[in-house]
């Protein structure tokens, strides 16, 4: 029993005050907001995760196309089959879906970046109101 006075004891005045701040409806729907948000930023991440890798095999298929016997049709995968196609198509092919993935990469970069900012902008008012008594971070 000793122990537990001395563990409140040690709280601080200012540590008990931070738990008295009354949680409104509209501080509720920021919490929630920036709660999917964060949900959403994990998502993201994954996702570029995958553009990243996708995008670093389809640099090296362009190396190696660099490399390959023009004459020599290519096996060339679209979706989850694969089709001969002449090598000059192939190239062609690889460009367009280079170009896709960078838009789709960029797409998803900025989508990242509004979920962070939007998530600042609710921390910053959120720790305003609550301070330690409440938890934003991962």
């Amino acid at each position: 029993m000793r122990m537990a006075s001395t563990m409140f004891a040690d709280l601080s005045q200012e540590e008990e005050h931070d738990d008295s701040a009354e949680v409104t409806w509209e501080d509720q729907q920021r919490i929630n907001t920036f709660s999917k948000l964060n949900t959403r930023l994990r998502s993201i991440e994954e996702k570029i995760q995958e553009l990243k890798t996708e995008k670093e095999a389809l640099d090296d298929i362009s190396m190696e196309l660099e490399l390959a016997d023009e004459d020599e049709p290519i096996m060339y995968r679209i979706g989850e089959a694969f089709i001969h196609m002449p090598h000059p198509r192939a190239v062609k092919r690889l460009e367009k879906d280079l170009a896709a993935l960078n838009a789709e990469l960029e797409k998803c970069t900025s989508s990242a970046e509004e979920c962070e900012k939007q998530m600042k902008e609710l921390k910053v008012i959120l720790y305003a109101k609550f301070g330690r008594a409440i938890n934003l971070d991962e």
